[in-house]
């Protein structure tokens, strides 16, 4: 098991140890739990499925990187496949606050980035703060996405945020989550461009159309690809080097042991995600990052 779970793991019960213990012993455990796992952890916790959430939470804090707030807050996003996907709170040492993860963008960008379709629920330690309410209104599951908080009622999206601001009012039909390939095509090979590239592909930037992707190099070798996720109202967009570092921390890798990244994006793009991936990057200690266009 991966030792920052040792802490969380000492407080669960001992059916719900037993039921996880098969599937988090390994150390490549990958802070997800698909929906035949969950079946099985359920049949042994006698948890129902909110149950499990909240049980859960602990968990997906352990995953939360603090060095400024030193405030964890973890996220449980359930997907309409069964899967249940851990989020957490990311903050980097060296970098502006405006690049912050927050938890609930954590466990909702994992769960699109492993291609689930639709999320049904997020489970959450703390309330929902404007910015991830704002987020998550950009997502197919729309403003009946239900959202679950320690000691309350389940509430939807809808009512944690009324009078909402959102895709239709700018005439947008393509949601987060729903499927899209926008076909681009750049002539290197490479193993760490193609997944930038194929990060940009399946981006949503559907008020720019500026598609981008980030493909990040561990120092193992594993490559991490993230997408751009944009948002009705800008602020809460969520850069394609944010969803790639959620992907390297939720592996249980180091974000400041990245050996090579790339940025993939238009040549010509309204926006431009290089100064922000590059000057990150740079708080992270990475400094071998490359710009390729399409």
């Amino acid at each position: 098991m991966q030792a920052r779970f040792h802490d969380a793991w000492a407080t669960l019960p001992a059916s719900l140890q037993s039921a996880l213990e098969p599937i988090m012993s390994a150390n490549d455990f990958p802070a997800m739990l698909t929906a035949d796992q969950v079946k099985a952890v359920k049949s042994i916790s006698g948890l129902d499925d909110d149950a499990l959430a909240f049980a859960l939470l602990p968990l997906a804090a352990a995953c939360a990187l603090t060095p400024v707030s030193h405030f964890k807050v973890g996220a449980i996003a359930r997907g309409i496949s069964g899967n249940l996907y851990f989020g957490a709170n990311m903050e980097f040492s060296g970098a502006p606050l405006q690049q912050t993860i927050h938890a609930e963008q954590c466990a909702v960008t994992h769960a699109w980035l492993r291609n689930e379709a639709s999320l049904v629920s997020i489970t959450v330690n703390y309330t929902p703060c404007g910015h991830c309410r704002q987020f998550m209104n950009e997502l197919n599951s729309g403003t009946g996405l239900h959202i679950h908080l320690p000691g309350r009622p389940a509430s939807t999206l809808g009512q944690y945020l009324p009078d909402s601001f959102g895709p239709k009012d700018l005439d947008i039909t393509t949601l987060l989550m729903d499927p899209v390939d926008h076909g681009y095509k750049i002539a290197e090979t490479d193993a760490l461009t193609q997944a930038a590239l194929e990060g940009a592909n399946h981006s949503h930037a559907p008020y720019s159309n500026s598609h981008s992707g980030v493909a990040l190099e561990t120092a193992d070798g594993t490559i991490y690809t993230g997408r751009y996720a944009e948002n009705a109202a800008f602020n809460p967009s969520l850069p394609p080097l944010q969803a790639a570092l959620i992907m390297t921390n939720l592996a249980g890798k180091d974000c400041g042991a990245i050996r090579r990244a790339v940025l993939a994006e238009g040549s010509q793009p309204m926006l431009t995600q290089w100064d922000a991936t590059q000057a990150t990057l740079a708080a992270l200690g990475c400094s071998d990052v490359k710009c390729v266009t399409f």
